[in-house]
């Protein structure tokens, strides 16, 4: 079918099949009548269908589902799990994470965390699961349940894994597992490891001021701070200086310096840092400054340095591993004090000319009067505009702010001590930058003696206005540079071209780096032409030049990314005054940006090949691409296999072309090709096998100044080595067998064709036994080895071997055993040797499959299958049989027995009471609570007894008995030949009939005596046992019937002859037991409350064989109605009448039968013709024989009467 027909194919194959089913619908409902198509479709004929044409239609779709699941199947997303890329460095005792994402799977992913050990890398030990909380092994599973591991799920397909506090032994390879759901297939990656390097801490910091500091206000602090590593990797150093005022819960950061060496302020301090108030400054490669000034009363608080040690990761990002605070320095910052005392100190600004013009001398002249303070020291500093020029100390030391260090080295800032109290400050050659307000601030020093001074409050003079005008000098610089950006390594050119001199001229050369706010010499060169080289680049090749008489060029040689920053040229104007002497008439400045391209941004490396993947033997070039400025370099080559957790050196190319190697490098040859732009690094494979197999990489390191410096890293680039596919194939023969017990057993299995003629071949015999356990026989490997399986228990002979031919194996069970019956299961693995002579496997192994059946002889054992019912009271005993119909009288065999229960409830199980072992030994198995009460007896060979003494209801159920065979095997020992189950024998314990009788009587008694009293018997006529137990309880209740009326227990007399008031306590009631069958409850004292109805109940009670007690039957008595009449209310009366229930019962049958008979005399006598005048003789009626009355004594009377 054409691409082009078949949409119109399927649109018609659904919508026949919808016919088909409507033909199907209506025909079940009884239509007969034809079903017609959808008139909006005109590609279905309308007329009937048949079931023909409907059954292929069906088909039909059924295939088209069938293809469609399959293609939805293909479909579904490839699962992806991943890891960050490694190896990664983290400090011990510092927190580790590491994220996992999980993609594809079509529900919520699940993460375990496995742990491999570097000594024993294909040992996983688990750590921790999101689906099972008991996962972790014992290692990890304290510090699991103790939160010191956590696994954090972050989404239904991410989680970070958490260690709290690296410890020396998590150094190792970590795995992050996806379990794939138990309804998916497998499909992509679940699983990915990243190695983790556990190092030691090496970062130190310390504070030089660690002692707490009180200051003035104003004043400028100056804090030092080391800071250093030994770490071995490569690594980056950071330092903030934070503040923390009293009171604050968080410290502030000040200013930074980040691993770049890029200064950074604080949000808080960044106003202060654009005044130039707050600097930090590195000296040196250990040493930090802080300097803050113009201190304000707000800075009282805590000021320390922190440290960040950083090391960048395989994915090109930084990571902080480790971070330290030094100690804190205490500040104490006063304000200035308005105090009577300070109004005894008064400073003085005055200048001998206040409007200069650019090249004369400003003198500022600063004098402090004292009123009785002549004894303390001073010190003093000028500031322009809050900037400060110099300062002159209490001893008389001069400093001078960072600003004016430059010109202070050239000479034409000095500060003098003049007078006592009076200070000079002189500025030769004024610069038109130099105006602005100039003040004096002085400080009170307090000495201790030994040196060391205190300041005291500040106290500033006025502000003195300088205004300096230009002069007609036409002196003008302009810095002249090829590019601001210059590469590590190049030579720096920087040009001053200067125009509109007139005099001699000289040149300063400072720069000011991007750590520091202050400019430092670089060079100067005189008016004379000599040149001076600045402290810091004393051993540089650095040279200042005048090429032309209006040029000056600097060039430092070999520049690093230090030296970049901002470069300032000073150009001064000299003349020769009269007496001889040089004056500095004119000055002029210009700056520049110059920005250092280190090294590392320079070059650029790439590992690429066009061979990723080769067979097995063959060959492949890798290529490493270093792009960038010709340099000598460093390269190193990488490789890891796939099953190691950290990359080996294979080898190492110094910059100075020496090579050294890291292992067998018979596999590898190198090569360089040089371009113009690039070099290459060529890597070739020889002969590749699975052990050069894996990631390669190189490495990159410039060599400059006689250091290496930072490593470049390559890519990753795989490398796979594809084995040869095996030809093997197998055959076992015969594959199907039945053999008899004790006969042997061969069975062939042959290899119909290998991959080479090389070809080694190893085997290993499984066995697949009926009973559902798989063991190995034994194995061959390709050397012809022999290793018998573990699992197989071997006598003083071998009941298996193995044959080996060239191409074929055949294994021998000799004297097989029932228990041998199985799929016997050949597994050859193919063997090839590679380049180096090692041997390989190739996968996957081939199998072959024979099945075994071993029989015994048909066996004439049987055990008789009747069913029997038995019916039994509870305490009878009971016994019941298990017959051997025949093979009982074998001597050759021994019997074991095994007997059965199974309750009579329907969820009841199938228990084992008694095992008789074929060596005659008994045993109950289990626990049952009656096992005492069993009995077995073998009266006969054929006869085995299982008997009850006095059966419980408890016993009743089913009872069949397991009969086994056993006869001697060849090795000696018992093995089971044939077994067979007995009928059922269906047991019922009956409990014993009821036969408790209470007399039942009711009596009316009605009491006057003095004091009143009566009795209220219970007679029990029969019981159901003689060894019962009764239990009686009498009760009362109102004779009137009224409402609340409830019937009360008064009195019980316990089965166990304990006796219990139940009315209340200390009531007059008194129990007796005249006879075993009477028990009777006497009252005394009788009152009109006890007018009530009595009667009692009878439990009876009676112990079961299995000793527990249970109530068989309850009866009661008749009712006793007493009436207590108070004395005096009637005559006195006391009498008793009864009628008992048991007379009414025979009365009333004796009655009715003399009314019939007297119903059939009268019938018979008016059948008979009798003249109605003739009177009869000896006639029983009264009127023939009257009776004569006499009167009667009622008190002469026996017993009571009842009158009504």
């Amino acid at each position: 079918m054409s691409g082009n027909h078949t949409p119109n194919f399927l649109c018609e194959l659904l919508l026949t099949q919808s016919v088909c089913i409507e033909m199907t619908s209506r025909r079940i409902h009884g239509q007969t009548r034809s079903v017609r198509a959808v008139s909006k479709v005109s590609f279905i004929d309308q007329g009937q269908m048949d079931g023909t044409r409907c059954f292929q239609v069906q088909m039909w779709t059924s295939a088209l589902l069938l293809v469609l699941s399959q293609l939805v199947k293909r479909g579904q997303a490839e699962v992806l799990v991943q890891v960050q890329p490694g190896p990664i460095y983290r400090v011990i005792d510092h927190p580790l994470s590491i994220s996992c994402n999980a993609t594809g799977f079509a529900q919520d992913a699940h993460f375990e965390y496995l742990f491999f050990k570097p000594n024993k890398p294909n040992q996983e030990i688990r750590i921790i699961s999101t689906k099972d909380p008991g996962f972790a092994y014992a290692m990890f599973s304290q510090r699991v349940s103790k939160k010191d591991i956590t696994l954090e799920r972050l989404s239904a397909t991410s989680a970070l894994f958490h260690i709290t506090k690296l410890q020396d032994s998590d150094d190792g390879v970590y795995e992050c597992h996806s379990p794939n759901p138990v309804d998916e297939d497998y499909l992509g990656t679940y699983s990915a490891k990243i190695t983790v390097k556990v190092i030691k801490d090496t970062l130190t910091i310390s504070s030089m001021n660690p002692a707490p500091m009180t200051v003035s206000e104003g004043v400028t602090l100056t804090l030092q701070c080391l800071a250093s590593s030994n770490t071995v990797q490569h690594t980056h150093l950071s330092l903030t200086w934070y503040f923390q005022g009293h009171g604050e819960t968080s410290p502030t950061p000040i200013i930074s310096l980040n691993r770049d060496l890029m200064v950074s302020p604080g949000v808080r301090f960044e106003g202060r840092y654009q005044a130039g108030l707050i600097g930090l400054e590195k000296v040196g490669e250990a040493t930090y400054t802080l300097r803050m000034a113009q201190l304000q009363v707000s800075d009282t608080g805590s000021i320390y340095c922190q440290a960040q040690e950083w090391i960048q990761e395989p994915d090109r990002s930084w990571y902080a591993i480790t971070q330290k605070d030094a100690e804190k320095t205490a500040l104490e910052v006063k304000a200035k004090e308005v105090t009577s005392t300070q109004g005894s100190v008064a400073v003085h600004v005055s200048t001998p000319q206040a409007e200069l013009q650019e090249g004369e001398e400003l003198a500022v002249v600063c004098r402090v009067e004292v009123q009785g303070q002549a004894a303390h020291f001073f010190s003093l500093s000028w500031f322009r505009d809050g900037v400060e020029l110099a300062g002159i100390g209490p001893t008389g030391v001069l400093t001078f702010g960072p600003e004016y260090s430059g010109r202070q080295s050239g000479g034409e800032l000095r500060a003098t001590r003049t007078g006592e109290r009076e200070h000079l400050l002189t500025l030769r050659p004024v610069r038109a930058q130099d105006q602005g307000g100039y003040l004096c601030r002085v400080w009170a020093e307090e000495g201790d003696g030994s040196g060391v001074f205190t300041k005291g409050a500040s106290q500033d003079s006025g502000v003195q206005p300088i205004s300096i005008s230009a002069t007609q000098s036409g002196l003008s610089v302009a810095m002249e540079t090829n590019d601001g950006s210059i590469k590590e390594g190049d030579r720096l050119q920087l040009t001053c071209r200067v125009t509109g001199f007139k005099g001699r001229l000289s040149v300063s050369w400072q720069h000011r780096s991007a750590t520091t706010n202050r400019f430092t010499d670089v060079i100067t060169l005189s008016q004379d032409g000599v040149m001076e080289t600045g402290v810091e680049f004393g051993q540089r090749g650095v040279s200042a030049l005048r090429p032309t008489p209006s040029d000056f060029t600097l060039q430092l040689s070999d520049v690093t990314p230090g030296d970049a920053g901002n470069y300032q040229c000073t150009v001064s104007e000299w003349t020769t005054e009269n007496n001889g002497n040089a004056k500095k008439t004119h000055s002029q400045s210009q700056q520049c940006t110059v920005s250092v391209t280190p090294i590392e941004a320079l070059l650029k490396v790439k590992l690429y090949s066009r061979d990723s993947s080769v067979a097995e033997g063959g060959s492949a070039e890798l290529q490493c691409l270093v792009k960038g400025p010709r340099l000598p370099v460093t390269v190193t080559w990488s490789h890891r296999h796939a099953d190691a957790s950290s990359p080996d050196t294979i080898l190492t190319v110094a910059h100075n072309n020496d090579i050294t190697w890291g292992g067998d490098q018979s596999s590898y040859q190198l090569r360089t090709v040089t371009k113009s732009d690039s070099v290459l690094y060529v890597l070739r494979i020889e002969a590749a096998s699975q052990r050069e197999a894996g990631q390669y990489q190189c490495l990159i390191s410039a060599f400059l100044q006689n250091t290496h410096r930072k490593q470049l890293i390559s890519n990753f680039l795989g490398f796979r080595v594809q084995p040869p596919v095996s030809k093997l194939s197998l055959a076992v023969s015969p594959a199907n067998q039945e053999h008899l017990v004790n006969t042997d057993v061969q069975m062939t299995c042959s290899a119909l064709g290998v991959t080479s003629e090389s070809s080694r071949l190893a085997v290993t015999w499984f066995v697949e036994a009926t009973a559902g356990t798989n063991r190995t026989l034994l194995s061959s490997d390709r050397d012809g080895v022999v290793t018998l399986g573990t699992s197989e228990g071997m006598g003083s002979r071998q009941p298996i071997s193995m044959q080996r031919g060239k191409m074929s194996f055949e294994l021998t069970i000799r004297q097989a055993r029932i228990g041998d019956s199985g799929r016997y299961r050949c597994v050859v693995t193919e063997w090839l040797q590679d380049a180096h002579n090692q041997w390989y496997a190739l996968a996957p192994p081939s199998s072959a499959v024979s099945e075994l059946l071993v029989k015994e002889k048909v066996s004439d054992f049987e055990v008789d299958q009747t069913d029997l019912q038995l019916q039994v009271r509870e305490g009878q005993d009971v016994e019941m049989n298990c017959t051997l119909t025949s093979g009982a009288s074998d001597p050759v065999h021994l019997y074991a027995l095994t007997w059965f229960h199974t309750g009579a409830l329907p969820s009841a199980a199938r228990v084992p009471l008694v095992v008789l072992e074929r060596g005659g030994a008994l045993r109950y198995p289990g626990n049952h609570q009656r096992t005492r009460a069993l009995h077995f007896s073998r009266p006969s060979e054929s006869s085995f007894l299982l008997g009850w003494r006095r059966a419980a209801e408890e016993d009743s159920g089913a009872y069949a008995c397991l009969v086994e065979q056993y006869q001697l095997n060849t090795e000696g020992g018992w093995e089971i030949r044939a077994s067979d189950t007995s009928g059922s024998t269906n047991l019922t314990v009956r409990r014993p009939e009821s036969n408790l009788q209470v007399l039942k009587q009711d009596c009316h008694l009605n009491l006057t005596m003095k004091p009143p009293a009566f009795d209220i018997s219970c007679n029990i006529t029969s019981r159901t046992s003689q060894t019962s137990e009764l239990q009686v309880t009498w009760f009362s209740r109102r004779a009137t019937g009224g409402e609340g009326d409830a019937t009360l227990p008064i009195f019980r007399a316990h089965r166990d002859f304990t006796l219990h008031d139940l009315k209340r306590p200390g009531h007059r009631l008194s129990f007796g037991r005249p006879s075993p069958s009477l028990y009777a409850l006497a009252v005394t004292m009788a009152t009109p409350s006890d007018s009530r109805v009595y009667h009692c109940e009878v439990e009876e009670w009676l112990q079961s064989p299995s000793l527990t007690w249970r109530r068989v039957a309850q009866d009661r008595s008749g009712d006793l109605t007493v009436s207590v009449h108070a004395e005096g209310a009637v005559q006195s009366i006391s009498g008793l009448e009864c009628l008992s229930g048991t007379i009414l019962g025979v009365l009333l049958p004796v009655v009715c039968l003399l009314a019939l008979v007297v119903v059939v005399l009268v019938w018979r006598l008016k059948g008979q013709p009798q003249s109605r005048n003739k009177k009869q003789a000896n006639s029983l009626w009264a009127e023939e024989y009257p009776l004569k009355t006499q009167p009667i004594d009622l008190d002469s009377l026996p017993g009571p009467l009842d009158l009504d």
